[in-house]
Order: structure tokens, then sequence, then C-alpha cells
């Protein structure tokens, strides 16, 4: 056995540890494979002959993808939870050693460092934490992509992947524009075959979801939270007006898709289909309304194809992206973050590197026997314009950078102690507000920091706003009590927050700013 073969070994042996650990702190946790318990009381519910998308699982979750993946997911209401829990994250593991394997192409060294590289990353955890299927669909998407599949075959895979999740739908549009005809027919075909079969055996619930559940993206989760690393994400932590968001959103993911096919089927004809097959992904998670944590899987390879690639740049573009995707850097740097500018680009990190690939392709990356100075210059150029739109952004005072889950509490939340944890009842809230107008505690946790507290009779309002020109953001004062109003307002970061109260003439009597956890 050579030195890269050695290394290989020692690669795999890794991937291993990392993987049974990893299993072993997703099987502590009391939440575990949430998503895949969502699958499993959706079938069990669906068997019961109850309608598919009225279930909602005991944690709000319901179940959000078309009916033939409820046909696909059938099988697993014949094994006992536990049991599935088990296989679930074994066939997980198993999926992702296939994706790394796919990429590597025969070269187990590369296969080895790719799959360590995607197993620490924080998608890959998060398929592994919540049960997610969005590995697998990953994993049919590339094999078809790269013809690993039989040649009379090919196309079906990813097919079948968006009748399970739409969005490979896009790879259908990438076959086209490489050639790929009988490829992108088979998989069109797969798809509607597949959507056939959902509404022959479920018709009532394939009207329900093509007519109208498959358009209520704000049902599966808060869109501007964090975990929602695409480009409508980042529009609407922006905070872009409601009425210009379907126009901007709509021509940003069309100039995307449309420079990313470009690039991919330019990728594809010179001989690298890998390139190709993964900036079409990356175009997916883009392009996508929604795009979690456990979507992200296609950057995590961009990063990797990056630091395989000659030039000390791309490799250093890489290794940035890769870091991004295994940290949370909103979160990490967040005490470093000196406007809310920086703190947005940190929080948006995955999306923005995730939206370069897309424009830029792998810059250089995309290596060819003959490059002419002219393209040099011109890939240049255009990592030097990304560059200095980031840094533009980077200075600005965002409004909602600094508050992309943001959430004001309501009267019917007032009895959960988690986000009423100051004043419980009438007498322990007279006691902590005493002579003052306002009083009130924050807690941090591991994403959101949380503010609770009381107000007097002075107050007639309560204002937040995330940053400096920032739009305010009211919280409802709440009457829970006979003498005593009470608040409570999450947020991802108060370091430029502003908690301010007026009275009933409109005048500002307190101010809070740099607020942080006792």
């Amino acid at each position: 056995m050579g030195t890269a073969g050695r290394r290989a070994v020692l690669l795999w042996s890794l991937f291993g540890v990392v993987a049974v650990v990893s299993c072993a702190l997703v099987w502590r946790r009391p939440d575990r494979l949430s998503d895949l318990h969502i699958y499993y009381g959706a079938i069990t519910h669906l068997r019961a002959g109850r309608p598919l998308y009225d279930y909602v699982a005991e944690n709000g979750g319901p179940f959000t993808y078309p009916p033939f993946a409820a046909l696909a997911l059938g099988p697993i209401g014949f094994v006992p939870e536990g049991l599935l829990q088990i296989l679930w994250l074994v066939a997980t593991v198993g999926a992702l050693a296939a994706i790394a394997a796919a990429v590597g192409r025969g070269r187990p060294e590369l296969a080895a460092a790719v799959a360590c590289g995607l197993l620490l990353s924080a998608p890959a955890q998060s398929n592994l934490r919540f049960g997610q299927v969005s590995v697998f669909v990953v994993l049919l998407a590339l094999v078809d992509a790269l013809g690993l599949t039989p040649a009379r075959y090919r196309g079906c895979l990813v097919g079948l992947a968006a009748a399970v999740k739409l969005t490979p739908l896009l790879f259908v549009v990438y076959f086209l524009a490489a050639g790929r005809y009988r490829d992108a027919g088979r998989a069109a075909g797969a798809f509607v075959a597949a959507a056939a079969v959902g509404a022959l055996v479920l018709p009532s619930a394939s009207w329900t979801y093509w007519t109208g559940t498959m358009f209520e993206t704000a049902r599966i989760g808060n869109l501007a939270s964090l975990g929602n690393q695409s480009v409508q994400g980042m529009l609407l932590r922006v905070g872009l007006p409601t009425t210009a968001l379907p126009l901007v959103w709509a021509a940003l993911v069309a100039l995307l898709c449309v420079v990313a096919l470009l690039r991919a089927r330019r990728l594809a004809l010179e001989g690298h289909p890998t390139k190709a097959a993964v900036l079409v992904g990356c175009a997916t998670v883009a392009a996508s309304p929604v795009s979690w944590t456990h979507h992200q899987l296609w950057p995590v390879l961009a990063a990797m194809l990056l630091i395989g690639t000659r030039g000390a740049v791309h490799r250093a573009a890489g290794a940035a992206l890769l870091t991004a995707m295994v940290l949370s850097l909103g979160v990490v740097l967040a005490g470093v973050s000196f406007t809310p500018g920086v703190q947005f680009v940190l929080e948006n990190a995955r999306a923005l590197g995730t939206v370069g690939i897309c424009a830029l392709g792998f810059g250089a990356a995309a290596v060819t026997a003959h490059r002419t100075a002219r393209r040099a210059a011109r890939r240049w150029t255009l990592a030097g314009a990304a560059v200095a739109a980031v840094a533009v952004v980077a200075v600005q005072p965002l409004p909602a950078s600094a508050d992309p889950t943001f959430k004001a509490y309501r009267i019917a939340d007032t009895a959960n102690p988690r986000y009423f944890y100051v004043c419980r009842d009438q007498a322990s809230c007279a006691a902590f507000i005493g002579d003052r107008s306002i009083r009130f505690g924050v807690v941090a946790e591991k994403t959101k920091v949380r503010v609770n507290g009381v107000v007097g009779p002075a107050v007639a309002r309560l204002e937040y706003r995330s940053g400096p020109g920032g739009r305010p953001r009211e919280i409802p004062l709440l009457s829970a009590y006979q003498d005593g109003r009470v608040f409570s307002f999450r947020s991802a970061s108060l370091a430029h927050g502003r908690l301010v109260a007026y009275d009933p003439a409109g005048r500002e009597i307190a101010s809070y700013t740099g607020l942080r956890p006792a």
C-alpha cells in the first residue's frame, strides 16, 4: 500500500470515529431525529385514514413534502420507531460516504477527505440530528448528474428525487443546457410518473398539495430565521418591503440560475462533470425559498472542490467557505462584529458563499488546458467585485441583520416559563418593578437572547430597534395581572439593540442600549 493508500485508510478511519461519536451525541438528545418523527407520525396518520396534510407533530412540525414522498416513506411505518432511528442514522452515514465516493470518482484519498469534511459540516450534522431526507435527495441527484447510473436509466433518479423535494428539478434544465436531452426527458418523465402515482393512490392529498400546500412555505417555519440560508432568507433579514420582495427575489434567482447553468454547461463540456453538478446543486440551495441547514450539503462539496484546486486564492476561498459551513460564524464571532453590517455578513456567510459559487462558477477552479490572460483577468475582476459588494454590505447599518429571529410574545405565551421567567404572578411583578417605570431581565441561549420584564403605569408603549436606523419593533404590553403588564421578546443579538419606553404622550421616558445577559 502506497502513501496515498495509507492516507485514505487513515482518513476513512477518522470518518468512522467521527460518525460513531456524532451518532452517539444525537442519540443522547431528547429531541433526536425530530423530522424523522414527523415522517413516522404522518405515515401512521395516513394509514389511519386521516388527511396527510392535517398532521402536526407534538413539536408543531407538519408534513411538507409531495404525496409521492409519503408513499416512498411508507415502509418506515412498519418498523418500530426506536429501531427505525438506528437504521436511519446508519443509512445517513452511509449516504454521506456514498456522496464522498461519487465526488472522489475512483480516487480513494480524495473521497476520504471529502467524507471527513462533509461529516464535520453543519449540514451533515443537521441531517443526523433531525433524521432528514435531504442527504438522500442530494445523493440521488449527484449520482445521476455524474452519469454513474446505467445509460438507459440516466435521469430517472433526478426525477424521483424531485418528486420527494422539488428543488432537484433544476437538474432537468441543466441536462438540457448540457445537451443531455434524453436524460432530461427521462428525469421529467420520472417526476411526472411519480406525481401521477401519488395522485392515483392519494388523490385528496395530491389535490391539497399541488393546489395550495406547496405554495405555503411559511408553514414550515420562520423564513427570516438564520437557518434559512437562501436568497429569500437574506432578503427577508435585510428588511426588504413585502411589496418589493417577490419581484426582487424572482429577478435575483432567475439571474443566478441562468449564470450558474451557463457556467455548469461550460464545466461539463470542458470535462469537469463533478464541478458542474455541484454548481447546479448550489444553485438549488440559493434559489429555493427555503434552504435550511440540512439542505446545504452542496456548498460543502463546493468548498472541498475549491480546496482541491490549484492556486492559493482558490484554496483560501474554499477554506473560508468550509469554515462557514462547519461553524455558525454569526454566533461564534458575535462578540467581535462591530456593526450590524458585519454581523449580517457573518450570519449570512453560508448564503453569500453559495451565491458566490453560483455567480463565479468555481472561478479559476474551472481549470482548462489553455487559459488566456483575458479570461484570467475577467475572473479576477468578478472576484474583486464580489469582495467589494460584501465589503459594502459589511459597513451598512442593516436594521434586520441583528435580529433575524426576532419575535415578541403574546398573551397566550405567558404561561410558558421559558418566555416569561421574571414575573410569574402579580405579587412578584409588583415587587420586581418597585417604584421604577420598567424593569427586565436578559437571558442568553445558544442562538438567541431573551428579554423579559414588567412595566409600570407610566409606560404606554415599548419599542425595540435592532440597529442604527432600523425600523422599530413594537413589544406588546400584556395585562396578565390586575396591576401589572409584562412583556417578552427574543432576538438573535442585542449587541446593537435599543429598547425604548414611551409615556402616553409619546415622550421617551427610558432607553436601554448594549443589553447584556445577566
